[in-house]
């Protein structure tokens, strides 16, 4: 089963917020033993609300699930010298600090490579590695704007608009995770590891291979359009006598008959309508016929006559419109993780073959240090060791970062 295919694989991870964390909940929900490593006073992720659970943001918990937590003071030579003894066993190393933190630490990628020269290491970062942006911080906001992302988003002549949703974070965690599994598979042939460099920049402009080579070709700048696809019409949404529909209808058949459907066969025969690239062309004239025709039904009655007529469309689905849709219950892509203190948590779970995976429960993210000890046995610690790495402030457990 997927769920369990990178079982025997321990993951070592060093990341914060969204990027790092969704690439290492990825491998966790497919198996693997990832370890959380976090610093004493919790990585910056706990912190970003509304909304909480507990003192720790809801954030943090739908992208750390299924980790092992371990709390240490990477300034304090002890804990330095704890990763060291948990490389000889590590498959993968994932941090997310600004480059050169890991190394001034004693834990950048030459450093570990002589230890566990099959150590796949994947640094995650604003810019990437190298270059002269590369010590520079950035977050998905960040990103969104350098990329030129924003630029496409909003409406004509708004103010600039970014995707609430962290996609920049959520890509490089995807693409991260990617070339991880793509490494671990070179290393089966050669037995050798590698530094993989993942940054938010790459994935941004990864997020945009439409328009920046149609921009490449032609060199017109793309600008805000609304809900519009600058290639392709009537490819947007529209307001209803109650609501709003997307509708994609460009294809040629599929454009006669929504004229049809909506009573205005004239349109087909109009030069201005002729073709998508005619309708890109003149696409206010386009929109202001079809406005005209579908805010004089609600959205139910549009729905049920465009899928009829095989049309493109969905309804502009808020989030209290999103629980009630039948796929998303089909899918099993909803679950609940149960906390052992906060109880039932309904989170979205792990997005690929989600009817097996909602036969396998998930472990809740961590609380800071939870599993500090019991990790460190697995190691072979003794329990005297144990002791003075946590009187030494080198490592915490659950109980003393609840004291501090």
């Amino acid at each position: 089963m997927l769920r369990d295919a990178l079982q025997g694989l321990t993951v070592l991870d060093f990341t914060q917020i969204a990027a790092g964390p969704t690439c290492t909940m990825l491998l966790a929900d497919m198996g693997a033993r990832v370890i959380k490593i976090e610093p004493p006073e919790g990585e910056l992720g706990r912190t970003l609300g509304p909304a909480w659970v507990g003192d720790d943001s809801a954030l943090y918990h739908g992208f750390n699930r299924g980790k092992l937590g371990v709390c240490l003071d990477l300034k304090h030579p002890d804990s330095q010298a704890i990763v060291r003894r948990m490389l000889a066993e590590a498959d993968v190393l994932i941090e997310s600090m600004r480059p050169g933190v890991m190394g001034r630490l004693g834990l950048g990628y030459q450093a570990l490579a002589e230890i566990n020269p099959a150590l796949v290491y994947c640094s995650i970062s604003a810019y990437g590695q190298q270059g002269p942006y590369a010590d520079r911080a950035g977050v998905d906001g960040i990103l969104q704007a350098d990329s030129g992302l924003m630029s496409l988003i909003g409406l004509p002549g708004s103010p600039p608009c970014k995707v609430q949703a962290p996609v920049v974070d959520v890509v490089t965690g995807y693409m991260a995770c990617m070339s991880i599994l793509a490494k671990l598979h070179a290393r089966q042939r050669d037995g050798q590891g590698g530094h993989l460099d993942v940054s938010l920049m790459n994935s941004a402009l990864a997020l945009q291979q439409s328009s920046i080579t149609s921009y490449l070709r032609d060199g017109q700048r793309p600008t805000p359009i609304g809900s519009a696809a600058p290639y392709a019409a009537p490819n947007e949404a529209f307001q209803t006598a109650d609501g709003w529909i997307m509708v994609a209808a460009y294809n040629g058949n599929r454009w006669q008959r929504l004229c049809g459907v909506l009573g205005h066969a004239e349109w087909v025969e109009d030069p201005r309508f002729a073709s998508s690239a005619q309708r890109v062309k003149h696409r206010r004239e386009m929109q202001m016929a079809l406005n005209a025709a579908f805010v004089t039904q609600p959205t139910a009655h549009w729905l049920q006559v465009l899928r009829d007529a095989d049309i493109l469309c969905a309804k502009v689905a808020s989030y209290d419109d999103l629980l009630e849709h039948p796929q998303l219950a089909e899918n099993g892509l909803l679950t609940c993780v149960m906390h052992p203190r906060h109880g039932s948590l309904r989170t979205l779970g792990f997005p690929v073959n989600s009817a097996e995976a909602a036969t396998t429960p998930y472990r809740p993210a961590p609380d800071l240090g939870e599993h500090s000890r019991g990790v460190l046995r697995s190691y072979a610690f003794s329990e005297d060791e144990i002791e003075a790495l946590t009187n030494s402030g080198a490592v915490r457990d659950r109980q003393i970062a609840a004291s501090s």
